[in-house]
């Protein structure tokens, strides 16, 4: 089938690149030409597990192209992809400008029957609109269907050859028939597509990603409490987790979750509630704390000193707001930087992969040291703060460690060390939810 995809973000990229391993024609559009450059370059720009090599072979056998032009991008295509932005306004409603400037474009260049396909994490009612869009302009027959994204950074890849399920929102036999067409490969292993109708299918994502962050966020509350008595929520999280009904996934606690979905879905859902009249409580608690749990390492390394950071020196290792991505959106990461740097102190850290997008979103700061090492940057360090659970961080050298901090410290924020080493190598140790290890 012939495809275009418009947008080349995380969502867009992968999309297309998946597709043309299935062995379809896609043509990606983007208004950046400095990317789509680099793109035809062969060069990924973004970082991505397994994209690499599904990228460059059908670059090479010429399924995967790119351009900025919309008519030749979408010249022939069977099926056209939204896969914009929809950025949160101050309001926390989702920004449908990109969406729908498109769609006023589209209108006249179409020329056969075609399905155009919100891919993009919009709100209810959105395929209503970008329909409308369209309309306006228009001469042939189109559809308009809502098949969203249930990728995860760092995993997207396995996520669209492997889906748990696959949703489609659509009110037209017609549009119903391509789209089965098209996704039935994917299913192959078994994972259902749901028919459904439109707005079911946007809201959908939305609750998805809602109710994963109310888990996460609901294993921090209980972390926190842990702390107040004597607890450990490795083993509460194991009990819990055994209960079928439950689940083991994502009852991990941390400092919070960030990203380009979770806080903006969340934020989203919320005005769709509160535009309908409706308050979803529960989401208005899960922002509230999320807000919180992204500063509380802050508060325990801040208690430790006596309120004093003054001067102080802080190793800090992971910077994207989970592994195997470069994404720093909404990292908690910022956050504590952001606190540790206004307090005074001084701030060394490392990422694998996030160094090039923290050195952009900082410039120059003041205090800010970006390493070219995990090691290096614990250099005379007072403490060591881990932020994000890279596998590399996972067995470090203790002993190394405690040779290059002043003082062997360490606040980990997302529970990579057992207990039982850390004692062995005699470390003052804060976690979330966890005793504090004393040496």
């Amino acid at each position: 089938m012939k495809i275009a995809v418009i947008g080349t973000g995380y969502v867009g990229l992968v999309t297309g690149t998946c597709f043309a391993e299935y062995g379809n024609e896609v043509t990606c559009v983007d208004i950046d030409k400095t990317k789509v450059a680099q793109m035809l370059d062969g060069k990924v720009p973004i970082y991505e597990p397994g994209l690499e090599e599904i990228f460059q072979r059908n670059i090479a056998e010429k399924r995967l192209n790119f351009t900025t032009d919309l008519v030749e991008g979408i010249d022939g295509a069977e099926a056209i992809f939204l896969a914009l932005p929809t950025p949160p306004n101050e309001d926390g409603s989702a920004d449908l400008s990109y969406v729908l400037d498109v769609a006023d474009k589209l209108g006249p260049l179409l020329k056969n029957y075609v399905v155009v396909i919100n891919k993009s994490t919009v709100p209810v009612g959105t395929a209503e609109k970008v329909k409308s869009a369209i309309g306006k302009n228009v001469k042939i027959e189109f559809d308009v269907a809502s098949n969203p994204e249930f990728l995860r950074e760092g995993c997207a890849v396995d996520d669209f050859m492997k889906p748990d399920r696959i949703v489609i929102g659509s009110s037209s036999g017609r549009a119903i028939e391509v789209l089965k067409l098209l996704y039935e490969p994917f299913a192959r292993e078994g994972a259902p597509i749901l028919f459904m109708d439109e707005r079911s299918a946007e809201i959908t994502k939305y609750a998805a990603n809602s109710f994963l962050a109310a888990k996460i966020s609901f294993m921090n509350e209980i972390a926190n409490l842990c702390n107040l008595v004597g607890a450990d929520v490795d083993n509460v999280r194991l009990g819990i987790g055994s209960d079928p009904r439950i689940g083991s996934r994502f009852l991990f606690p941390g400092i919070g979750y960030g990203g380009s979905c979770f806080p903006k879905d969340v934020q989203a859902l919320q005005k769709t509630a509160k535009d309908n009249g409706y308050q979803f409580k529960v989401l208005d608690a899960l922002i509230e704390v999320n807000e919180h749990q992204k500063r509380i390492l802050f508060e325990r390394v801040k208690a430790y000193y006596n309120g004093d950071l003054d001067g102080k020196t802080f190793a800090i290792w992971g910077l994207s707001y989970k592994p195997d991505t470069d994404d720093i959106r909404e990292a908690p990461s910022l956050y504590l930087i952001d606190d540790l740097l206004a307090a005074g102190a001084h701030v060394q850290a490392y990422d694998p992969e996030a160094m090039a997008n923290v050195e952009q979103h900082y410039k120059s700061a003041p205090g800010l040291k970006l390493t070219t090492g995990s090691y290096e940057a614990l250099t005379s360090a007072d403490a060591l703060l881990i932020l994000t659970e890279w596998s590399m961080f996972k067995e470090p050298d203790f002993t190394r460690i405690a040779k290059q901090l002043r003082s062997p410290v360490i606040f980990d924020g997302r529970n990579m060390y057992s207990p039982e080493v850390i004692q062995e190598h005699s470390f003052y140790y804060e976690s979330i939810g966890r005793p504090t290890i004393k040496p």
